[in-house]
C-alpha cells in the first residue's frame, strides 16, 4: 500500500485500532496498533499526533514508560507547532500520563481547560475520564466520581459505549452506582462485557480477567452479573455452551 501512495490507509486503520483498543482497556493491543501506525507518512485528515497521543496511553498503561515518553516527544513537535487548545490539550492529557503526581494533576486540569474551549467533545471526555481515573487510584473518592460521573454521562450521550463503559466500570469501583442505558436492548452485551465474556469462557478468573483488562476484580464482577442477566444464564460454566 505504501509503494501504491496508499499509505493513509494504513494510518487510518492503525489510529482506529489503537483508539478501539484503547477505549476496551486492551492497552497491549493498542500499543501494537499504534506503534505500526505512527510511522507511516501523515495524510489529510490524518494527522500523525493523533495515533502518537493513543500510544502514549497505551504505552504509559502497558508499563512502557520510556516508550510512552518517546511517543510524548515526537506528538510534542506537532502540538507546540499547532499551538491550539485541541492540540495543547492533547499533549496536556497525554503529559499528565507519565508525569508525577503533583505534575499530573496540574497537566489533566490544563488538559480538560483547554479541551473544554474547543468543540471536540470526545477528546475533553477522555480527559475527564483519565483525571477521575488518576484520582480513584490515590483515594480522591468524591473528586474522582464527579470527573467520572461527568464522562459517563457524556460518553453515554455520544454514543461511544466502550469508553461508557469503561467509566462505569471506575465510578464502580469508587463505590458508586451506574444505572444500565435504557435504549440497550436486553440481550446485547457491550463491546467489553463481551470481552470479558470470552475470557471467563476461556476459564480465567476474575482476578486474572481483572489484571488483564487494567479494572478491579468487583467490576469484572458487575459486568458478569450484567451479562448472566442479558444472557438469561446463572453461571460461568453455560458461558461456554
Amino acid at each position: 500500500m505504501l509503494r501504491r501512495g496508499e499509505g493513509f490507509g494504513l494510518t487510518i486503520t492503525g489510529d482506529t485500532r489503537a483508539l478501539l483498543y484503547n477505549s476496551l482497556g486492551r492497552y497491549g493491543e493498542a500499543r501494537e496498533a499504534a506503534t505500526r501506525a505512527k510511522d507511516n507518512p501523515p495524510v489529510m485528515g490524518v494527522e500523525p499526533w493523533l495515533v502518537l497521543s493513543e500510544l502514549v496511553e497505551a504505552a504509559a498503561r502497558s508499563g512502557e514508560p520510556d516508550e510512552a515518553a518517546e511517543a510524548l516527544q515526537r506528538l510534542a513537535e506537532t502540538t507546540q507547532a499547532a499551538g491550539t487548545d485541541w492540540a495543547l490539550g492533547v499533549e496536556a492529557r497525554c503529559r499528565a500520563l507519565v508525569s508525577d503526581d503533583w505534575a499530573a494533576e496540574t497537566h489533566y486540569r490544563e488538559a480538560i481547560d483547554r479541551l473544554g474551549r474547543t468543540s471536540i467533545r470526545g477528546e475533553l471526555t477522555r480527559a475527564r475520564l483519565l483525571y477521575g481515573e488518576w484520582l480513584r487510584r490515590r483515594n480522591r473518592r468524591a473528586d474522582s466520581q464527579v470527573q467520572l460521573r461527568t464522562a459517563h454521562d457524556a460518553f453515554t450521550a455520544m454514543g461511544m459505549e466502550a469508553f461508557a463503559d469503561r467509566t462505569a466500570g471506575e465510578l464502580l469501583a469508587t463505590g458508586e452506582s451506574v444505572r444500565m442505558r435504557s435504549a440497550e436492548a436486553p440481550s446485547q452485551l457491550t463491546a467489553q462485557e463481551a470481552q470479558i465474556a470470552r475470557l471467563a469462557r476461556e476459564g480465567l478468573s476474575n482476578a486474572e480477567i481483572a489484571a488483564r483488562l487494567f479494572i478491579s476484580r468487583r467490576t469484572v464482577e458487575w459486568h458478569l452479573s450484567n451479562i448472566f442477566t442479558k444472557l438469561r444464564i446463572t453461571s460461568r460454566r453455560q458461558l461456554r455452551t
